[in-house]
């Protein structure tokens, strides 16, 4: 009943504000909806979204192969991490708009930009998160692992990667939201297609509607990826 009530609640009171407020250009929410049945319809929605997705899925992919590694590699040798410890904190911190401004001028209008800002915008969180997931590892455990001569391998398959499980969960939830909000900036600026180059095309054309249902369209996908995937 809960999640039922906060999304009526949310149309309930942008039908009540939205007249208040002074701007010609904030839909109502019947036109929003007008212009997301429009979008479906026409097939915008499905073209602007697979685009994405892949686009997504190939640069998200690259990132958690990457960073897993190099996570583990951060982990497991104190003289990697002193030496790309502030290089992934300054991954953490630098805006997507800079990498969509500068992907543009070096690649182009094109899918290089796109996905690269996919792959540096998740890099940072797989390496972070599997890193600390090495170190939280049973200290206890290693040290008897390495009492009884145990080979590196087995302490690998058999204790550290088990314990990685929640950790390489968690970088894949946070990983593919910022890969996924640094895609659509890209696209923004750095393409002629997807998502994002699509929602600047309607705001140029003045169908400010069709930007706020796109909008929502984004929320749902992300609703859904949720429930679907990481809630499971």
């Amino acid at each position: 009943a809960a999640r039922i009530t906060a999304p009526v609640l949310f149309l309930v009171g942008w039908q009540l504000i939205a007249p208040l407020i002074p701007s010609a250009i904030l839909p109502m929410p019947a036109e929003v909806a007008q212009a997301m049945w429009e979008q479906l319809r026409e097939g915008t929605l499905v073209e602007a979204f697979s685009v994405s997705l892949l686009r997504l899925a190939i640069g998200f992919t690259l990132a958690l192969v990457v960073g897993s590694i190099v996570g583990l590699a951060m982990g497991l040798s104190p003289r990697i991490e002193a030496m790309l410890h502030d290089f992934v904190v300054v991954g953490l911190t630098f805006p997507y708009l800079i990498w969509g401004l500068l992907v543009a001028m070096w690649f182009g209008y094109g899918w290089i930009g796109p996905v690269l800002v996919v792959f540096i915008a998740g890099l940072p969180y797989v390496i972070l998160n599997m890193s600390e997931g090495v170190h939280d590892v049973s200290k206890e455990l290693r040290d008897m692992a390495a009492a009884y001569e145990v080979p590196r391998d087995r302490v690998m398959r058999h204790l550290i990667l088990p314990s990685l499980s929640p950790f390489f969960f968690a970088s894949l939830r946070y990983g593919l939201a910022n890969g996924w909000k640094g895609l659509i900036l890209a696209e923004v600026f750095a393409s002629t297609s997807g998502a994002g180059w699509h929602i600047t095309s309607m705001r140029d054309y003045g169908d400010f509607a069709g930007v706020v249902g796109f909008a929502i369209y984004f929320a749902l996908f992300s609703i859904v990826v949720e429930r679907l995937v990481f809630g499971r």
